[in-house]
């Protein structure tokens, strides 16, 4: 089960790009060391160890190292706050300490050798193993020389230990340090970009910073005129016809009430013949009396 977990760490950690997977978020590992302790050289080894704090305490390469509850975390401060490392990125160096120089080892190391470094490789599993070829052995005439230590630190302890923030100022004006490893590398980059004056990085980062500080808005934000679509005004013909007409309802007549109105029509015309009739008429009998004085002068 132990192994199937870390298998899985394994290649998750293999599977990842580095930038990403070699540190991750912070963690509380439960260890608090007041102030800056003692540290001493593993002979023969670029790394340090604190012979006076109950943990599993390192240096090297300008980061400090604990392996705690089976795990790796590393920090630029003596007390945090830490950073998990997946196994794959552990430096080498690291993993090459000999027993003795762990002051709080975990119960499997009893069995090994104290002047031999951890299995690790049994500890977690074949497939890191076979990943890491011969990580216990190199040629120790040609190992680097110990980082210098952070000695600022010392100036720093208890209610004056500096948060986060005030951290990376302090690690960039006071330790020139260039890591060599790639896992210390990515986290110096981390820590001396958060001490850069956000005025001085790039216009780019600032951006995105700046973009991912807003409040996110459900609300459809307002167009700007050069968003808006243009719609070409119509002409006040086709306006006018574009305006709707107003509807005229027929209403269907009941039966009864068109038989009415055909007989009111009927009657109607009956009377203007009527008047035409009399109208004629009378112009006829005007006639007929002009005519019969005419034949009385006649006679």
């Amino acid at each position: 089960m132990r192994y199937s977990f870390i298998a899985l760490c394994i290649t998750l950690g293999c599977a990842l790009q580095p930038a990403h997977a070699q540190v991750s978020v912070s963690v509380n590992i439960g260890i608090n060391v007041p102030a800056y302790p003692q540290m001493v050289v593993v002979p023969g080894y670029p790394v340090y160890y604190a012979p006076q704090v109950r943990a599993n305490f390192f240096f090297y390469d300008g980061m400090y190292w604990v392996f705690e509850d089976d795990s790796w975390y590393m920090s630029a401060w003596y007390n945090g706050p830490w950073q998990l490392v997946a196994p794959v990125y552990v430096p080498y160096y690291v993993l090459r300490v000999p027993v003795r120089y762990y002051r709080s080892p975990p119960p499997y190391f009893r069995p090994w050798a104290v002047s031999a470094p951890p299995r690790w490789g049994q500890h977690w599993g074949p497939q890191w193993e076979r990943q890491h070829r011969g990580w216990d052995r190199w040629d120790r005439h040609a190992a680097p020389r110990p980082a210098p230590l952070p000695s600022y630190q010392r100036r720093y302890a208890g209610d004056r230990y500096p948060h986060r923030e005030q951290q990376a100022e302090l690690l960039r004006q006071n330790y020139r340090y260039q890591p060599r490893s790639s896992v210390a590398k990515e986290q110096y980059q981390r820590e001396r970009y958060q001490a850069q004056p956000a005025q001085q990085r790039p216009p780019q980062q600032q951006h995105r910073e700046a973009r991912q500080q807003e409040p996110r808005r459900t609300e459809h934000r307002q167009q700007q005129p050069w968003q808006m679509q243009q719609h070409p005004q119509p002409h006040p013909q086709q306006q006018q016809q574009q305006q709707p007409q107003p509807r005229i309802e027929h209403r269907q007549q009941a039966p009864e009430q068109r038989g009415w109105q055909g007989q009111g029509q009927v009657q109607g015309q009956e009377r203007d013949r009527g008047r035409r009739d009399e109208g004629g008429g009378g112009k006829r009998d005007q006639r007929d009396q002009r005519e019969e004085r005419g034949r009385g002068h006649d006679k």
